[in-house]
């Protein structure tokens, strides 16, 4: 039975609870007359073994067994009569253990979402974002779709930026290399073995010395190495002419290709406007909110973070300061988002999540079962995905409510 609850801090409360020594010894008993009719006891039948053989021998056993379903269950009820909802399994502060014959008493510690006193999310100032395509920017697209669809020809003219030369290539380390296919300013070389190689022309035999860092290709790492290269021929990537290039992409004409790209701007830009005005509300509702943050939360999400910085080769003990803040920054954008969603009655549906995963798998080009085995692997349940879906819709739902002040521009 819950005995009563004690404010520790805004995030911390102690759950005192006592569960009757009747109610214990029967589970205990129960337990014992359990194994009583599966022990295998040297003397005697199965499930034939007297009581008190059974418990002397399995007492410890059954009070084990005992001692974790009343805690769990009890711990359940606790909750439900005072109306905490815990943010993390709770903590003992003290071992628990049973002693025969007299209650069981234990407290727990239950972090909780603390609370925030005048919250007001309405009528936040964001604003306008225009979403409008200029036709400059489909010319730009174009272009680059011109040259990306364009193929390498071969050239009389002295080599340039971004061209492909094929070179055969000495050096005094003993490395030499026959028709090497190297595109100048994209590497795998330094920066300086590009410059060598602009302004050559076909058949064209030159030295060159080049200084290699110590995170370069493994042949060369760390070392001065002096190259003899000859240039056996020059590459430059010639653009698909405007009249051919809607062909190219398998449109009717360049006109419907004009109107492809325009809409795929608009639909881009779209999303980043709502992106950023999301990014301003949240920025906003951060700024104006102190509220003190449950510690076993950020514990926990700097823990993921430092994981994350870890697996992309990133220095933890460097970046301490910006692994907390940012933990502190996501309990806190959490927290808000969920007392705001729980104000405003958010749910999500089981379709919705179904469609959530659906979207996922489009994006990815993965199958809607692969999404579900990637979640259910990696957190054991779709708890992240259901936290997705409720995010979006309390940032709908603050959008709504936002104030849009018009930029000077449709003033």
């Amino acid at each position: 039975m819950l005995k009563g609850v004690e404010e520790i801090s805004a995030t911390k409360k102690r759950l005192r609870i006592e569960i009757p020594a009747d109610i214990v010894e029967g589970e205990i008993q129960k337990t014992l007359k359990e194994i009583q009719k599966k022990a295998k006891i040297p003397g005697f039948r199965p499930g034939k073994a007297p009581i008190s053989i059974i418990e002397r021998k399995f007492s410890k056993e059954a009070e084990a067994d005992v001692l974790e379903r009343l805690v769990s269950e009890y711990y359940q009820k606790a909750i439900k009569e005072s109306n905490i909802k815990p943010l993390l399994p709770p903590m003992a502060e003290d071992a628990i253990d049973i002693k025969r014959n007299e209650p069981l008493s234990f407290d727990l510690i239950v972090e909780v979402r603390p609370e925030i006193k005048d919250l007001n999310y309405e009528n936040i100032e964001i604003e306008e974002i225009s979403t409008e395509v200029k036709d400059e920017e489909v010319e730009e697209v174009l272009k680059r779709l011109s040259k990306e669809r364009g193929s390498y020809e071969p050239t009389e003219g002295p080599s340039m930026y971004e061209d492909l030369v094929v070179i055969d290539y000495k050096t005094d380390i003993g490395k030499e290399a026959k028709d090497y296919v190297y595109k100048i300013g994209a590497g795998p070389f330094p920066e300086d073995f590009s410059k060598a190689l602009e302004g050559r022309k076909k058949n064209e035999t030159f030295s060159v010395t080049i200084d290699f860092p110590k995170d370069s290709i493994a042949d060369f790492a760390d070392k001065k190495v002096n190259f003899e290269i000859t240039v056996k021929e020059v590459k430059r990537r010639c653009n698909i002419p405007y009249e051919e290039l809607y062909k190219e992409l398998g449109f009717e004409d360049m006109e419907s290709l004009k109107k492809y790209i325009r809409e795929s701007l608009e639909k881009t830009k779209k999303e980043q406007s709502l992106e950023k005005q999301k990014f301003d509300i949240l920025k906003k509702l951060l700024e104006t909110y102190e509220f003190e943050l449950p510690e076993g939360l950020v514990e926990m999400e700097m823990k993921r973070i430092t994981e994350e910085y870890e697996s992309l080769g990133v220095d933890i003990t460097q970046n301490m300061d910006k692994i907390l803040e940012r933990a502190k920054n996501n309990v806190k954008t959490y927290i808000l988002i969920d007392i705001i969603g729980e104000k405003e009655g958010v749910t999500v549906s089981e379709e919705e999540l179904k469609q959530e995963i659906i979207n996922i798998a489009r994006r990815y080009s993965i199958t809607p079962q692969g999404v579900v085995n990637y979640y259910m692997s990696r957190d054991g349940s779709l708890e992240a995905l259901r936290n997705i879906v409720f995010e979006k819709k309390v940032f709908d739902i603050l959008l709504k409510k936002a104030k849009i002040n018009k930029s000077e521009e449709k003033a």
